[in-house]
């Protein structure tokens, strides 16, 4: 298995750059695309675990926008394979520390987040 080909890595950090740009302006139509639509699919927040495409999308567009902004200070993005990738941030917010991970599968209509976390660290 090839780790991190060039052409993948740039695929999956291209996507993922997409992601972190529509968290900061809360554009929830990207956000929505780029998880795959489907109930397997899941999102565990900081304080939420969300179970399927529905109630990811249904979290979103509920959610207060004003608290989204955030400042990415480390990023680590993985392929596995063509179709695999691991994605994680941490960042800061309000004066806390963040994390986020994301796996990325590639689907037939591109890629697509399979399953997410969220967390901000207790200090």
């Amino acid at each position: 298995m090839e780790i991190n080909n060039p052409q993948v890595l740039a695929e999956v950090s291209e996507a993922f750059q997409r992601y972190q740009d529509a968290i900061i302006s809360n554009d929830i139509a990207v956000l929505d695309e780029l998880f795959w639509n489907d109930p397997l699919t899941l999102r565990y927040g900081a304080g939420e675990n969300l179970y399927g495409h529905a109630a990811i999308a249904g979290y979103r567009s509920a959610r207060n926008p004003a608290t989204l902004a955030r400042e990415e200070t480390k990023r680590v993005v993985t392929t596995y394979g063509k179709d695999y990738a691991t994605t994680n941030i941490e960042f800061t917010r309000k004066g806390k520390l963040g994390r986020q991970s994301q796996a990325w599968v590639r689907m037939p209509e591109g890629w697509r987040i399979v399953a997410a976390h969220v967390s901000i660290m207790i200090q």
